[in-house]
């Protein structure tokens, strides 16, 4: 099944290659775009839904794998598959350690080929769900002010009313008051609903507990 508005990119010095991959990938439904270089790729690619990019191994100025690094170290990690004529056993290790989808051979076998960018279209669809969901807890626990962050985050911990009152130096009552703001502002109802919430958003450190 092919994911709403996905896209299919070629990276490959090979023009006459690019254009047969292009053609075949359009003849059965996706949408593809071809680049004659990496730098070419990063400096002009843009998609809106998911995407994949089907990488040359071995090409001049920036190769697949640093391609693949590029890749995973920015905003929008595309799942990459590797196509190559002149791939070495080394080299597919490193890229399936690296999170490669797959590591095909020239001339491509055209059921292996679409099954490979189905399973990085689809974990390029999860990605993305994974990155809203992350970007929308960010958002609800930036609602909280610098006091409710610090309550969230101990209760978050485990901590009792009662032990957060402790360790900020505040009355029982007043913890019970942000408590409630920190439920009713992050639109959560239970505490396992809050860890998954701080837990999803990521590791960022809390404010520094302030005593009154």
């Amino acid at each position: 099944m092919i994911p709403a508005g996905a896209k299919v990119f070629i990276i490959d010095d090979d023009p006459a290659f690019c254009a047969s991959l292009v053609r075949f990938l359009r003849s059965v439904g996706f949408e593809a775009e071809s680049f004659g270089s990496a730098r070419e790729f990063l400096q002009n690619a843009t998609a809106e839904g998911p995407a994949c990019a089907l990488v040359d191994l071995k090409m001049p100025d920036v190769d697949g794998l640093e391609l693949q690094d590029a890749l995973e170290r920015s905003a929008r990690k595309l799942p990459v598959v590797f196509i190559t004529g002149a791939g070495e056993i080394t080299d597919s290790v490193k890229a399936m350690r690296a999170g490669a989808v797959d590591f095909l051979t020239k001339p491509v076998d055209e059921h292996e080929l679409l099954d490979a960018v189905e399973r990085g279209l689809l974990e390029d669809t999860r990605k993305r769900e994974e990155r809203r969901r992350r970007a929308d807890a960010k958002a609800r626990l930036a609602r909280l002010t610098p006091r409710e962050t610090q309550v969230c985050h101990l209760v978050a911990q485990g901590l009792l009313n009662k032990q957060v009152a402790a360790q900020l130096g505040l009355s029982e009552p007043t913890v019970k008051a942000h408590r409630q703001q920190v439920m009713f502002k992050l639109q959560v109802d239970s505490v396992a609903a809050l860890v998954r919430l701080v837990d999803l958003a990521g590791p960022d450190a809390p404010p520094s507990p302030v005593r009154n």
